[in-house]
């Protein structure tokens, strides 16, 4: 997903230096295939050989600032920009992505600067005006953003997120009415965006409809089930009907899923107090206080409950400290009073007391007044007021631009959930470390070759590909070089060809690894592995070329998505068919056709190859998903959803969110 955001922001630039040189086009293009494949430090290393070569072109500049900024380097992504900018002032997404750098940096006048700059060259670019509208927000000039919000929805009428903003806007002019209206539209337009209807429960919280803020609530869950702010939300809403145990249920799920969420740990530990579960709500608090150990409101409530557990010394401790740092804090000298007391320490729970009257006294001598907010149910996470100790926590107001921040990263398009398959496996030395699903795929050949140290590292078989660090990029551009002298003394060694091919793969020289894998085949025909790897380097190729076409053509309004030739596939496919006369039981060639073969349309077929690697391999989560997928494009939504369930009971949790969409549908 990831990629495809990169890439709106950075292809109208790939056409830009035509006239360069062939070895300089070259090295752009594998650092652009590097920057596509989410490999931002290798990328940069080919960018710095192009801007050695050529200082004088633009590109190079912008596509190293964008792999900066994906780095969070925003000061180097700026001045790359920047570079680039001074060499061609008419590129779009120059602005933009300095834009971005600025942001992040809190330049905001300078970042709305280059959107509007940017505006001028592209009037109808929804990002800009999105990202140009965050910016106004920030800068607290509400009626100019909500003059950028609705230029933007001009521009773009079913664009949610714009209405979603507007909303926002309108509730920081205290306009409820207007921001509902725009909740309302956005859920209109587009009713399976979780964030449409925690919009509008978060407006409902504010007006204390709390049953209907809980309803929005439970339809954002239902579509975005593994969001733990909305089940701390939601037991907010049930907290103010009283519903005790459905808010404590919902801080549990919110735990389940962020173990350090500070609100879900110290509303609970309150929860679980108020319904005498002290031991439990201890935890809770211990949580907190290991968190932030000068949270004096999580002392004192610990302090109370270790006071009624009976651990008096403990909760005078805690006492103690609560009014070192709260002297005129009278509850505090109270309860410390009474535990005192209990210990028999009467000269100190005397000189407690005392603090008490002399205060009730002044108080009622008007010398000084005790305040207590008793009246609302809730505080404010920031609020220091001691008084406050029994009530529930929620979030400062952190506003919009806070909520949309991770739109300032380009990642505007791709806030829905997207329904695509699952990818391609691949032979690599590298794999994604992953908290959900950890699975080991096994071949008892390759097991074998990584037993006998064939090649320099152990053989990987996966689809979630990790990126190169430096030191990594640095020791697969060493390892070509040590293949390349050994292969002249061994020319027709397939194993050494083949792991320079791993080599170039890995460094996202494609076409280089393309003539490995094709030289490995001619020395060895039946050797199944470099048909394999074949298959996913052309399909890379395929995948690149796509959205390079894409993006090059986005100013043309309306135009068709390029297609890329079904011969392109095909070749894909043939490797493959060998792949799979090699080796019949290497359940991946048999994933990896079905991919193609839904890729084509060939749904039937597809199945058919899904089908048989489940055969093979009862527990592949990715076979699962992307049957269930073809299952849903054929219309046979029961099959799907059944193929998804599975799919995520075996750790692909996204498919959870599919399986709501399409269940709803169909209600």
């Amino acid at each position: 997903m990831k990629r495809r955001i990169t890439y709106l922001l950075l292809l109208v630039l790939c056409p830009l230096m035509g006239w360069a040189q062939i070895n300089t086009e070259r090295v752009m293009a594998i650092g652009r295939n590097a920057l596509y494949f989410e490999d931002y430090v290798l990328s940069i290393q080919y960018f710095n050989q192009a801007i050695n070569a050529k200082p004088y072109l633009a590109e190079p500049y912008f596509f190293r600032g964008l792999a900066k900024i994906n780095l969070d380097d925003f000061l180097g992504a700026e001045k790359d920009c920047s570079e680039a900018i001074d060499r061609n002032p008419f590129v779009v997404n120059a602005y933009q992505v300095r834009g971005l750098a600025r942001i992040q940096q809190d330049k905001l006048a300078d970042a709305v600067k280059d959107y509007l700059k940017a505006l001028e060259l592209d009037p109808e670019n929804i990002s800009l005006w999105h990202n140009l509208a965050l910016c106004r927000i920030r800068q607290k000039e509400y009626d100019t953003a909500k003059k950028n919000l609705d230029q933007l929805i001009i521009v773009a009428p079913r664009y949610t997120k714009a209405y979603l903003m507007r909303g926002e806007v309108d509730l920081k002019q205290k306009d409820t009415l207007s921001a509902e209206s725009d909740f309302n539209r956005a859920i209109e337009i587009d009713r399976y965006d979780p964030d449409t209807w925690s919009s509008r429960a978060m407006l409902y919280l504010m007006q204390e409809k709390y049953k209907e803020a809980e309803t929005d609530l439970g339809q954002a869950i239902y579509l975005s089930v593994r969001n733990a702010g909305l089940y701390i939300n939601r037991a907010l809403s049930r907290y103010h009907q009283n519903n005790l145990r459905g808010a404590m249920a919902d801080y549990d799920l919110a735990l389940d899923m962020d173990p350090n969420n500070f609100i879900g740990h110290y509303n609970r530990g309150l929860l679980r107090a108020q319904v005498g579960d002290d031991n439990r709500a201890i935890e809770d608090f211990n949580f907190v206080i290991e968190m932030e150990p000068d949270n004096m409101m999580a002392i004192f409530n610990r302090a109370l409950l270790l006071d009624q557990t009976g651990d008096l010394r403990g909760a005078i401790k805690d006492y103690s400290r609560v009014l070192e740092e709260y002297p005129n804090f009278l509850a505090g000298y109270q309860y410390r009073a009474t535990a005192r007391k209990k210990l028999g320490d009467r000269r100190g729970a005397e000189a407690d007391e005392l603090v008490v009257l002399k205060a009730h006294l002044d108080a009622q001598n008007g010398v000084k007044k005790q305040t207590d907010d008793a009246e609302e149910k809730t505080r404010k996470k920031s609020d220091k007021n001691m008084n406050n100790y029994r009530k529930i926590v929620v979030a400062d107001n952190e506003g919009a631009e806070e909520k949309y921040k991770n739109d300032y990263r380009g990642r505007v398009q791709d806030r829905n959930v997207t329904i695509v398959p699952q990818p391609m496996f691949v032979l690599t030395y590298y794999k994604k470390p992953s908290d959900v699903k950890e699975q080991a795929y096994y071949y008892k050949y390759i097991d074998e070759l990584n037993s006998r140290k064939a090649y320099p590292e152990q053989i990987l078989i996966t689809n979630d590909e990790a990126a190169l660090t430096e030191e990594q990029a640095n020791k697969h551009f060493a390892s070509i070089d040590e293949q390349t002298s050994a292969m002249v003394a061994d020319p027709d060694n397939v194993h050494k060809r083949f792991a320079r091919a791993l080599d170039f793969y890995l460094v996202q020289d494609l076409d280089n690894a393309l003539a490995d894998l094709n030289e490995a085949i001619k020395c060895e025909p039946r050797f199944f592995l470099p048909y394999f790897n074949r298959a996913v380097v052309r399909y890379k190729q395929m995948e690149y070329q796509k959205m390079a076409q894409s993006y090059e053509k986005k100013d043309k309004k309306h135009e068709s998505m390029p297609t890329l030739k079904s011969a392109d596939h095909e070749l894909v496919k043939r490797d493959l068919d060998k792949v799979i006369e090699l080796a019949p039981d290497f359940v991946f060639a048999y994933y990896n056709r079905g991919n193609i073969l839904a890729a084509l349309k060939d749904y039937r077929a597809a199945i058919v190859d899904y089908d048989r690697a489940l055969e093979l391999d009862p527990n592949l989560a990715e076979a699962y998903y992307n049957r269930g997928l073809t299952h849903i494009f054929l219309g046979n939504n029961r099959q799907g959803v059944q193929d998804l369930s599975k799919a995520g009971e075996l750790g692909l949790y996204s498919a959870y969110n599919i399986i709501k969409r399409f269940t709803e549908r169909n209600e």
